[in-house]
């Protein structure tokens, strides 16, 4: 071949090459757009079957709710926004397959739960080994953002040790410093009852109390023993269903004549679910909906109501945060990529119509949990509205009931 026959072919196939390259380079746009036409898609994990469905499916609806917003307004990184739910049946192993398959089947940039708080640790093994961001919205157990805390992992709901420290001083004052205690025995109930003992003892404070399964019926034995301690109040721990089971039972042994109602939580769907006479005691509310003052929540009120019928809880608020807190991470981090996500998530101080409460709410940097404020309040009947069952005495600031990262244990390992 002659030579300039050969140094044409190359030139021509160097050429070609260069035209090959730019053709890749030149359908780079083409490739984003078609990803830019994918959805991103969230996986959500929560107990939709057992006793905690009910809070659960608060969860869900107010994750739903923002889903519908963010999309109206153009979704997330101009894609919309898929969520995709699946049913921890409150079972730990059942939690877990849930999030591999989310994970790694229908290829999820986000993970969201569990309201099982031992459900929401187990699923953050996973989430953190597949370096996916994960945020619980109402697990509650304090080492998920303590001893055990981790880079990809983020919380809304309170600590238990936030809530014993808001609630505890309100019934020591009221009431007095004689408790005893009905808790779960699971990871939520262990660490709520340890910080409630912590905050007593504090104060001077005696107890006795009971454990009982999760999914306990039968409160008998333990409200019997309840009563010959003739403590100043009883704290019903329990959850959902188990506890209003057991407020029923005791209104039905006439206890609430003999000692005061309180505890950490007693939910809107609790409440509303309790007969009258149980309808009462002083507890803390993560978030309650009605605030006059506060113009972002009446107006998230009226659109939830017109949308949905309902009323939103704490609930649907942990859900409705989750959502949009994925929202902000993103505008912030300009990706949906674990460690770029928690990085623009650290300190971020959420917006009102996100808030929905006074004051700087926002995701403290050393341990990724949610500093906002805890409603202290009574529970009651319904007063001008069936959902009108609670009135806030006091706001407790987040950073004041958690106390300093130190406090809580985290030492947080940035990824490799």
């Amino acid at each position: 071949m002659p030579r300039s026959r050969l140094s044409l072919n190359r030139r021509t196939l160097i050429k070609s090459g260069l035209v090959l390259g730019a053709s890749q380079v030149i359908g780079a746009p083409f490739i984003v757009k078609s990803l830019a036409d994918e959805p991103v898609k969230i996986g959500m994990v929560d107990p939709l079957t057992g006793v905690l469905s009910a809070l659960a499916q608060s969860e869900v609806d107010g994750a739903k709710f923002a889903v519908a917003q963010i999309n109206k307004k153009g979704g997330i990184l101009g894609r919309q926004v898929e969520l995709l739910v699946e049913d921890s049946a409150n079972d730990v192993g059942t939690g877990v397959q849930k999030t591999r398959k989310l994970i790694d089947r229908d290829q999820v940039s986000v993970i969201l739960g569990d309201v099982n708080s031992g459900i929401a640790y187990a699923m953050s093994q996973v989430t953190n080994e597949k370096k996916v961001f994960h945020i619980v919205p109402g697990g509650h157990t304090d080492p998920i953002t303590g001893t055990n805390c981790k880079w990809n992992v983020f919380r809304i709901c309170n600590t238990t040790t936030m809530d014993a420290n808001a609630v505890t001083p309100e019934l020591v004052k009221k009431f007095g410093k004689k408790w005893f205690f009905i808790t779960p025995d699971y990871a939520y109930g262990h660490t709520l009852q340890e910080a409630f003992i912590k905050a007593l003892k504090k104060a001077g404070g005696t107890y006795e109390g009971d454990m009982l399964p999760i999914n306990a019926t039968d409160f008998s034995a333990t409200l019997i023993k309840a009563k010959a301690y003739k403590p100043n109040v009883l704290l019903n721990n329990m959850g959902g269903l188990t506890q209003i089971n057991c407020m029923k039972q005791f209104t039905q042994f006439g206890m609430q004549k003999d000692m005061a109602l309180g505890g950490a939580l007693f939910e809107l769907e609790s409440i509303k679910a309790c007969p009258p006479d149980a309808q009462k005691g002083w507890w803390a509310m993560e978030w309650w909906w009605n605030q006059p003052n506060v113009p972002e929540v009446m107006k998230f009120v009226s659109d939830y109501r017109a949308a949905t019928k309902n009323t939103p809880s704490a609930r649907v608020w942990f859900g409705y945060v989750g959502v949009h807190t994925v929202r902000l991470a993103a505008e912030k981090a300009k990706s949906l990529e674990g460690p770029k996500l928690a990085k623009a998530l650290e300190d971020l101080e959420l917006p009102p119509d996100v808030a929905l409460q006074p004051g700087k709410v926002r995701y403290r940097a050393g341990d990724h949990e949610l500093m906002a404020n805890i409603f202290v309040g009574e529970a009651h009947p319904p007063k001008s509205g069936a959902d009108d069952v609670f009135t806030t005495a006091t706001l407790v600031p987040g950073e004041q009931a958690a106390g300093s990262v130190a406090d809580t244990g985290c030492k947080m390992v940035e990824p490799s």
